[in-house]
């Protein structure tokens, strides 16, 4: 039997009580039934595993006793970063949380000209937060030891000119371009070695023009992903299998 697995964002100690946050402590009684003496696994995006027993459970609060550690490693050789256009609806939710159970290392939403989506710095932070969780949630489900880092939502073309490259491919993804992935990744080697890859998805309309030159002034390249119109969640999750299958551990 898979034992739950439990996030908790605090030092995790051998022999220690560990108190569990509130909407996790109400999913264990509520949804999963846990009782006392019942057996989870804790992490804290350390990149260790702790086995736990729940210990004391009053009402809705639940406290768990904390075992021992060890470090278990599901991490992807190849570091990505996903620059995603924000999507109307929970069509982000969706994109960070497959993201998150494909290995992404880090997710950089931002607002393009023709993005739907319009957010002031108080709705950028807090989308943030719930993002955050949506990860959170998604490390608990797939087995991952280490949170994505996930930026707060940002203009496109202040990313763009403020961000380093990195050691690795910078990708574009456009339906109009006439060069395909593999086409443009066909001089890069498959490697057991860790490779740094950064990828960007655009909005329902589509980057402007001037954005797609941006892009070129910043060292990506355009590519497409066959010859048919993705949706913007569909394309990110397209790319990211590529990626991994292509230079990562699928």
């Amino acid at each position: 039997m898979r034992l739950t697995r439990v996030y908790v964002e605090a030092a995790l100690l051998p022999g220690s009580l560990v108190e569990l946050p509130a909407d996790t402590a109400a999913h264990l009684v509520k949804v999963l039934r846990a009782r006392s003496g019942d057996e989870v696994i804790l992490f804290n995006g350390s990149g260790l595993e702790f086995n736990g027993t729940i210990d004391v459970m009053r009402g809705s609060r639940v406290s768990v006793a904390v075992g021992d550690s060890r470090l278990v490693d599901r991490e992807s050789p190849l570091r990505v970063t996903l620059m995603q256009c924000v999507p109307r609806g929970d069509r982000m939710d969706f994109v960070v949380q497959k993201a998150t159970e494909l290995g992404v290392a880090r997710i950089v939403p931002v607002l393009s000209q023709r993005s739907v989506v319009r957010l002031d710095k108080a709705q950028a932070e807090s989308k943030s937060v719930h993002w955050r969780a949506v990860s959170v949630s998604a490390c608990e489900q797939c087995g991952r030891n280490r949170l994505p880092t996930i930026e707060p939502a940002q203009p496109l073309l202040n990313y763009l000119g403020e961000s380093a490259p990195p050691k690795g491919p910078r990708l574009v993804f456009e339906p109009d371009s006439a060069l395909h992935a593999s086409a443009q990744a066909g001089g890069v080697a498959p490697t057991t070695s860790a490779l740094d890859a950064e990828i960007a998805i655009g909005p329902e309309g589509g980057f402007a023009p001037d954005e797609l030159e941006a892009f070129r002034v910043a060292g990506f390249s355009q590519v497409g992903l066959g010859p048919r119109v993705l949706r913007t969640e569909t394309a990110a999750i397209a790319a990211l299998v590529w990626l991994q299958a292509r230079f990562g551990d699928l």
